[in-house]
């Protein structure tokens, strides 16, 4: 579904029966090439925006009145600028959670009206959410110039995460949404936010997304129980070297030596970090060298840990991996985002994709009774007004 800036705004002067020209923003989703589970390690990542996005029109008023309406659901709400709080309704969340943010950083806002669309997939582990919340931080700054620059803006939309929708995530979603560029994928240091641009260049391959069409209900409360290990790991080192702040900071020979002997388990999760930020700071040597094959390895190999040592995959994603795992249409792929449903990854081969699509997806109903459904995505620039 391609969204029209022309409709949006039709749609827009309907819904809040105003003559005002709203304000367009256009914030993408997310794919993570490799570095899963690293960001909220002060580790590495290396997502890149796609050509799906959450697309906002908004427009001032003249109280401080805060009317939402969601496109998708057909549903509106209504509250005030000093009435903001979570509420079960959920979507309006992440929404009221950017502003209260913008508040709470001194910034002064007025009331305002804001339609929301896209066409991004809810629940595919694409960051739906995240291009949410970047598109209203953006589209807020614009029309109050509020003077916040990109970078406090993926801060901002990270908070509003963590203390509006209850998830503590990682910047990298945020990040990717506000930073991304076409054609290539941001490797980005999530301690200090430092990133380079590096060249994708898949030459006859695309990025394929297998979605499982599930979501266990274990994912956020296992999503909090893996920081915790990975907290534990990072205490007991640090209790004997000095500048361990984050398991990005570990080696393997940390892990063996001082986490081992006291829980296997904790070792197990901590050793997937600590190799997987290995993996990805390889994984742009291949790209920069153009060897695509090296990477779709080392994807393989993510899943592995990620199914096996991590213990965030599910049947579903598993079975989707192994079904692709000899074709040679496909160099690599993997579960993409915090797991337990959500999507696999793929790099196939540009004239194999129809073909891997309609067998996968007979085989995957046969075998979990369910409906597979693909989008072949590509690369996109990042947040702005349309």
């Amino acid at each position: 579904m391609q969204i029209e800036r022309q409709q949006l705004k039709q749609r827009f002067q309907e819904i809040f029966g105003s003559n005002h020209e709203p304000m367009v923003v256009r914030s993408p989703g997310r794919v993570n090439i490799i570095g899963e589970h690293t960001d909220y390690n002060d580790g590495f990542v290396l997502p890149a925006a796609i050509d799906k996005a959450a697309w906002v029109a908004v427009s001032a008023r003249n109280d401080n009145e805060v009317h939402l309406y969601a496109e998708e659901f057909k549903e509106s709400f209504e509250t005030t600028l000093d009435k903001m709080a979570p509420t079960p309704q959920h979507w309006p969340n992440y929404i009221m959670g950017v502003a209260d943010q913008l508040q709470k950083a001194g910034k002064t806002l007025k009331g305002f009206n804001l339609l929301i669309d896209g066409d991004i997939p809810i629940g595919a582990g694409l960051s739906s959410s995240a291009a949410l919340e970047c598109a209203t931080a953006f589209a807020l700054n614009e029309l109050f110039n509020l003077d916040v620059q990109r970078q406090e803006m993926a801060y901002i939309a990270q908070a509003a995460e963590h203390e509006f929708a209850g998830l503590k995530c990682g910047v990298m979603d945020m990040f990717a949404s506000l930073f991304g560029k076409k054609d290539h994928v941001i490797s980005l240091d999530c301690r200090s936010l430092a990133y380079e641009y590096v060249p994708l260049h898949l030459n006859g391959y695309k990025v394929v997304l297998l979605n499982t069409n599930v979501k266990h209900n274990l994912a956020s409360s296992a999503y909090n129980e893996r920081r915790q290990q990975c907290e534990q790991g990072v205490a007991w080192i640090s209790a004997h070297e000095n500048d361990i702040k984050a398991l990005r900071d570990a080696t393997v020979e940390m892990l063996d030596k001082y986490v081992l002997p006291h829980d296997a388990l904790v070792y197990q999760r901590c050793r997937y970090v600590v190799d997987e930020n290995n993996r990805l700071l390889q994984a742009c040597n291949d790209l920069k060298a153009g060897d695509i094959k090296a990477l779709g390895k080392k994807m393989f190999a993510t899943h592995e840990g990620l199914s096996k040592q991590y213990e965030v995959s599910c049947a579903e994603l598993d079975f989707l991996v192994n079904a692709v795992k000899d074709n040679p249409a496909v160099l690599g792929a993997r579960m993409m985002g915090g797991g337990f449903g959500g999507c696999t990854i793929n790099l196939v081969q540009e004239d194999a994709i129809e073909a891997l699509i309609t067998s996968v997806s007979a085989e995957y109903k046969e075998a979990m009774g369910l409906q597979l459904t693909a989008y072949v995505v590509t690369t996109d620039d990042g947040t702005s007004l349309v």
